[in-house]
């Protein structure tokens, strides 16, 4: 959905745009009292410098400021073997001074980054997220620990490592984290190559060691779940990744759960709960 005409910094504006009709058609009343699209993070090229400035504003005026935060693609790796989006962004782009001061521009704006890196980059998003002191950075699919290409069959090795660039992003109070996303093939499960797709016991059993070490890490009112549909549909179904997440969360408070299923994204992307969710 961008824009097809107008300079090439204004395009993502259409899909804001795209995503404000949602919202307008759930604000109807006309779903029932849900309302789908409140909250928005769009895409816009943070490395823009003084013009970024104008395509927020812009961004924040169509979508009647349901705009909350940017994700620009960030997940890169040396090795071929190692993708998740048909879109490669250059390498070092979080060490890239233009980057850096588009997001600190986000600050101004009152809007969040979101993050999807490989646990190899972490150390990046550390830096990063570091220098944004005021940026809310939101880590997305659980950090993504990779278990293919020149990471297959090192389990062990990746969790460690992938553990060991947590604990540093742990330490900043602007960051935030999301569980789920466990559905690419990047993370090296593979239940897309069985017969039958995973159960949600299936699911819980894999993610248990992930959704522990970041509860442990962050705590649960700075973990959110996260379904990562359409992209995962090619792995499970939408009701059984629910059901992995209720199985992860078992044991927990009513508390904690209401923190990891609403509170914490709530609170991140500033949406309003009615009644006790």
């Amino acid at each position: 959905m961008l824009r097809h005409d107008g300079p090439e910094s204004m395009k993502p504006v259409g899909e804001i745009e795209f995503a404000t009709g949602i919202a307008a058609m759930f604000a109807s009343g006309g779903y029932g009292p849900a309302r789908g699209c409140e909250a928005i993070v769009g895409g816009a090229d943070l490395t823009l410098g003084d013009a970024l400035e104008n395509v927020l504003e812009t961004m924040l005026e169509v979508s009647g400021g349901r705009l909350r935060g940017i994700r620009n693609p960030l997940a890169w790796h040396e090795s071929p073997e190692v993708s998740s989006s048909p879109v490669t962004p250059p390498r070092d782009l979080m060490l890239d001074s233009a980057f850096e001061r588009g997001v600190k521009t986000l600050a101004r704006f009152g809007l969040s980054l979101d993050a999807w890196v490989y646990h190899t980059q972490l150390g990046e998003l550390y830096e990063l997220a570091r220098a944004a002191a005021d940026v809310t950075v939101v880590i997305d699919h659980f950090g993504g620990p990779v278990g293919v290409g020149p990471h297959e069959g090192k389990h062990e090795q990746v969790f460690a490592d992938w553990k060991r660039g947590l604990a540093r992003m742990a330490t900043l109070p602007n960051t935030r984290i999301k569980l789920g996303g466990a559905g690419m093939s990047v993370f090296g499960f593979d239940f897309a190559r069985h017969d039958l797709p995973p159960s949600s016991e299936d699911l819980a059993a894999a993610w248990r060691p992930y959704f522990d070490t970041c509860i442990e890490l962050f705590g649960v009112e700075r973990c959110m779940f996260e379904s990562n549909f359409p992209v995962d549909k090619g792995m499970f179904g939408y009701g059984v990744v629910w059901n992995a997440f209720k199985r992860l969360a078992g044991s927990m408070t009513p508390q904690e759960k209401a923190a990891l299923f609403s509170k914490t994204a709530a609170a991140t992307y500033r949406l309003s709960l009615h009644g006790d969710t």
